[in-house]
């Protein structure tokens, strides 16, 4: 590798079989050593489906990544974006070496600190301190060196009071706030950090993505970081990898992969219909309508859009929140309107929901809705739909003053809810 390429992916790929722990039988693994032993190709590779979450497929094998190939310079902050099961959490796993590739061959540069979900890296029974010696310790870093840090750590996670409890006791949103601390300020060339960010308050979110910042831009350190929220992305970032289906579709300057990313979402039309049904609560579907009858995504600023979706409920939750949000072209929240999942469903299992928006609040530009079920007092995500159901608002001598010097604003949505 070149003196100033701190890690490169050549041809990964990641398999993995259906309903298995592993990659299969006795008997496919014999066949893998029969065909090794001539000298011959893994007769699994040849087969299984690509990572297309919204058909069936025919085969128990699925590819979940299928030859990726980059190189990543150091000093660079590079956003992962894509659809949910895009493969982005995948390819984080292997680069942290959590789990080994199918094929192909990661060459990295450095010590490697990720943070891929709740929890990840810590013991449950030891205390936070003791963790954030333990973490270190899995770097290669000496106690001393930790000892340096410990301070600045337990001060950024802003836990101190149970620093000394175990960290089984600690809330999700603790267990965020002190891994990122430990995985930020330990010394490693390359921070991997998954979507877990979500699950911390705004503040930190803002506080994290600053940090990180500080570490690619001020220090010289790697950065990878997937997140949905494209505004934090083209914040942090200066190159972008955009995947879809488990390939990469394009490796680029951030601004260029975003531009990619929203045709990709365009391309999935004015509604959205679940694929997964299983879920205690959950967006069963969504559709725009101009007039209430036709079905489009391009209104005028004179027009009302009425976004019609319907909520399913499996099981009787007593405490949820319903919360509807118009975002940007790049994923930054406009508005944000949000109603008990008791008044919208009304004592039934389901319903079908209407908004009327008043669409000359919206400056002429491209849009997308991010709806979500949750519960507040305890960050508990029942589901979540971001970056769905693009639509377009064309100009009709809308009054662009009330926009100037704004990036877009955040403002009060105009509505009438029908329910």
């Amino acid at each position: 590798m070149s003196k100033d390429i701190i890690l490169k992916a050549e041809n990964i790929s990641k398999q993995y079989r259906l309903g298995q722990v592993g990659t299969g039988t006795i008997s496919h693994d014999i066949n893998r050593w029969w065909h090794s032993i001539r000298g011959k190709e893994n007769p699994y590779l040849k087969i299984g489906d690509v990572n297309d979450r919204s058909s069936k497929g025919t085969s128990d094998y699925v590819w979940a990544l299928q030859d990726i190939n980059f190189e990543i310079n150091q000093g660079d902050a590079v956003g992962i974006i894509g659809k949910n099961g895009a493969g982005k959490s995948t390819l984080l796993k292997l680069l942290s070496r959590v789990t080994a590739p199918t094929t192909g061959v990661i060459k990295t540069k450095g010590r490697i600190a990720s943070l891929l979900e709740v929890g990840t890296g810590f013991h449950p029974e030891l205390t936070g301190r003791e963790n954030i010696y333990l973490n270190g310790a899995i770097l290669g870093m000496s106690k001393s060196e930790i000892s340096k840090k410990l301070a600045e750590i337990i001060d950024f996670s802003g836990v101190e009071r149970y620093i000394d409890t175990p960290v089984k006791r600690y809330s999700s949103g603790m267990y965020v706030r002190l891994a990122f601390a430990v995985a930020a300020h330990l010394e490693s060339e390359i921070l991997i950090v998954d979507e877990v960010l979500s699950v911390g308050d705004a503040e930190f979110q803002k506080k994290c993505l600053g940090k990180m910042g500080d570490i690619s831009k001020g220090e010289g350190r790697t950065v990878l970081f997937v997140s949905h929220q494209l505004g934090s992305v083209a914040t942090l970032c200066n190159k972008g990898m955009l995947m879809d289906k488990g390939k990469l579709v394009s490796y680029s300057n951030i601004s260029s992969i975003l531009e990619n990313y929203t045709s990709l979402l365009n391309d999935k039309g004015l509604s959205y219909v679940a694929l997964d049904k299983t879920k205690d609560l959950f967006i069963d579907s969504c559709t725009l309508y101009k007039n209430e009858t036709i079905g489009t995504n391009e209104f005028l600023s004179s027009d009302i859009m009425s976004v019609e979706f319907e909520i399913f409920k499996n099981k009787d939750i007593k405490k949820a929140s319903f919360s509807f949000t118009i975002q940007s072209n790049t994923g930054d929240y406009l508005s944000t309107f949000v109603k008990s999942i008791d008044e919208l469903l009304v004592g039934k299992n389901s319903n079908r929901i209407t908004f009327d928006i008043d669409c000359s609040i919206l400056a002429a530009n491209s849009y997308f809705l991010r709806l979500a079920i949750f519960d507040a007092s305890t960050s508990q995500v029942y589901d979540l739909q971001e970056m769905i159901c693009p639509f377009k608002i064309n100009d009709e001598g809308t009054d662009m003053a009330k926009f100037e010097g704004t990036n877009y604003g955040y403002f009060n949505l105009k509505y009438n809810l029908r329910v």
